[in-house]
C-alpha cells in the first residue's frame, strides 16, 4: 500500500482535494499533464486554471451557489479562500482575477511539503488503484487515453458526451391553471390492448401525478414563441466543439429554423391530449419530465439549447404556464465528458465496484466551478478515512447544497445529466409553504448552515 494518496488532475477539484488531504497530514502525489500536454481549452501552465467566465456566481446565501460557497468557507476550502482574496469588483457576485487566482493556488500547492506535483499524463488508473487510493479529477476535457481507461474501470462502454442539455425548472413555479399532468404514450391506445383494457388503464391513471407535466399552446401563442425563438441570441462555441456538437442532439433553435411547423411535428407535437382551456387538441404542446426523485424539478423535453441564459429566460417564459418559471438550471451546449455517476458512485464520490477509486469535479456530473470544488473536498475527506483504514463515511446532510449535490449524482436516474447548485435539489421546508422566493431561500439557507454544524 502506498504511503500517499494519488490525485489525477490539477484543476479546481483536484487542487482542493490535494490541499484537504495534505491538511490532514497525509502525503499527496498530484498528477497534472500541463505543461507537457494541454486540452483544447487550456493554455495556462498553472493549476486551477479558469477556462470560461471568471465569475464564481453570487455571494448571497439566498442564491444556491452563494450558499454553497458559504458552506465551503465553513469547511476551510482553500480555493474559495483564494477566490475571496483575489476577487475583483462584480457587485453581489464573486469574480476573480483569473491569472492571479490560478497563480496563488499553484503557489499554495507547490509550497506544501506533503504535496508532490508530477507533470505527466496518466492513463493507467488500474495499476495505481491496486497500490493505493486515487482520486480522478480530470474534468470535462479528460484526455482520450484516460477516458478509455475510465471506461474500462467503470465497466461502461463509453463515457457520456453531452452536447446539448435542456433547461430544468422548479415545479413550484409552474402555473397549474394551465399546466396538467399526463403521459402522451399512456394516453394512446397500445396495439396489443383491447378497447376495454385501454379504458381501464386510463381510469387507473386518473388523479395520479405522472412523470410528465404538459403545457398546451394555441396557434397564436405558438407562433409568437416560434418567432422569438428563431431570432434569439446564441452562445459562441469553441472551434473544437463545433465539430462534434450536432451529431446526436440538435438544439431546439436550430430545429425551429427548419420550418415554422417543424417543432409541432417533433418535440412539441400535441398528439394524445386535449387542452383543458378549450377541450380540444392544442395547436402545440410542451412537455416537462420529472428530473428528481421528489418531483421538485422538471426537465423541458426536447429543449436542448445553445441560447444565452437571458434569452432562455425571456423566450421560454413565453410558453403558457411558464410565465413565472424559476430556472434552476439553464440549457447548455458544449463538449462535456462525465461518467454515469448515478449508477457508479456513492454519496462520497467513491466508485462502488472499487473502493480505492474516487472521482471528483465535472467528471462526476456536478457542473460549475464551486460545485467542482465541493466534490473535491468531499472525495478528499473520504479518501483520507479510507487511507486511515476507517470504515466511516463522511456524508453531508441532504439539507446542505454539498450533500444534496452528492446525493443527486449518486441516486439512480435513467435520465441523469450534469447538475449545478440550486435550491430545487434540496428537500422542501416543513410546515407552511412560503410563497416569497427570497424568504423561502433564506429559510433553506439557514437550515443548511445549521445542518452543516
Amino acid at each position: 500500500m502506498n504511503n500517499y494518496i494519488t490525485v489525477i488532475g490539477g484543476g479546481l477539484a483536484g487542487s482542493e482535494a490535494a490541499y484537504q488531504i495534505a491538511k490532514r497530514g497525509i502525503k499527496v502525489k498530484l498528477y497534472e499533464m500541463k505543461p507537457l500536454k494541454y486540452s483544447p481549452a487550456h493554455s495556462n501552465k498553472d493549476l486551477a486554471e479558469i477556462v470560461c467566465s471568471n465569475s464564481f456566481k453570487s455571494n448571497l446565501i439566498t442564491n444556491a451557489c452563494g450558499l454553497l460557497k458559504e458552506e465551503l468557507r465553513n469547511l476551510d476550502s482553500l480555493l474559495i479562500r483564494i477566490a475571496d482574496e483575489t476577487k475583483v469588483a462584480a457587485g453581489q457576485a464573486l469574480a476573480v482575477d483569473r491569472e492571479v487566482f490560478s497563480k496563488r493556488v499553484t503557489e499554495e500547492i507547490e509550497k506544501n511539503p506533503l504535496i508532490e506535483i508530477v507533470h505527466e499524463e496518466i492513463t493507467d488508473v488500474s495499476k495505481i488503484s491496486k497500490e493505493g487510493i486515487v482520486i480522478i479529477a480530470t474534468g470535462p476535457l479528460t484526455s482520450d487515453g484516460l477516458a478509455k481507461e475510465i471506461a474500462n474501470i467503470t465497466g461502461e462502454d463509453k463515457l457520456y458526451f453531452y452536447d446539448a442539455a435542456a433547461p430544468i425548472i422548479s415545479k413550484s413555479s409552474i402555473n397549474f391553471d394551465i399546466a396538467f399532468y399526463g403521459d402522451r404514450y399512456s394516453e394512446e391506445k397500445r396495439k396489443d390492448e383491447t378497447e376495454e383494457e385501454w379504458k381501464e388503464r386510463l381510469k387507473e391513471q386518473e388523479g395520479k401525478e405522472q412523470s410528465y407535466i404538459n403545457l398546451p399552446m394555441s396557434k397564436e401563442e405558438y407562433e409568437n414563441f416560434w418567432n422569438e425563438l428563431v431570432n434569439a441570441e446564441v452562445v459562441t462555441l469553441h472551434d473544437f466543439e463545433k465539430r462534434e456538437i450536432f451529431e446526436g442532439c440538435m438544439p431546439i433553435e436550430i430545429m425551429a429554423k427548419r420550418g415554422r411547423d417543424t417543432l409541432r411535428f417533433g418535440p412539441l407535437k400535441p398528439v394524445g391530449f386535449d387542452d383543458p382551456r378549450t377541450a380540444k387538441r392544442p395547436y402545440a404542446l410542451v412537455q416537462l419530465r420529472q428530473d428528481d426523485k421528489q418531483a421538485s424539478i422538471y426537465n423541458m423535453v426536447g429543449f436542448q439549447t445553445n441560447l444565452k441564459f437571458g434569452e432562455q429566460k425571456r423566450v421560454f417564459s413565453m410558453i403558457p404556464g411558464l410565465e413565472n418559471a424559476e430556472f434552476v438550471k439553464y440549457g447548455v451546449m458544449h463538449r462535456n465528458t462525465y461518467i454515469n455517476s448515478s449508477n457508479l458512485l456513492d454519496e462520497t464520490y467513491c466508485l462502488k465496484k472499487n473502493r480505492n477509486i474516487y472521482f471528483s469535479g465535472q467528471l462526476t456530473g456536478v457542473e460549475g466551478y464551486v460545485e467542482s470544488i465541493s466534490s473535491g473536498l468531499v472525495a478528499a475527506l473520504n479518501a483520507v478515512e479510507a487511507f486511515n483504514k476507517n470504515r466511516n463515511k463522511i456524508t453531508f446532510s441532504e439539507y446542505t447544497i454539498i450533500g444534496a449535490l452528492a446525493k443527486y449524482i449518486s441516486t439512480p436516474n435513467k435520465n441523469f445529466q450534469p447538475m449545478n447548485a440550486n435550491f430545487g435539489i434540496l428537500p422542501e421546508l416543513d410546515g407552511k409553504k412560503i410563497k416569497d422566493k427570497k424568504e423561502r431561500y433564506k429559510k433553506l439557507a439557514e437550515r443548511s448552515l445549521e445542518n452543516l454544524k
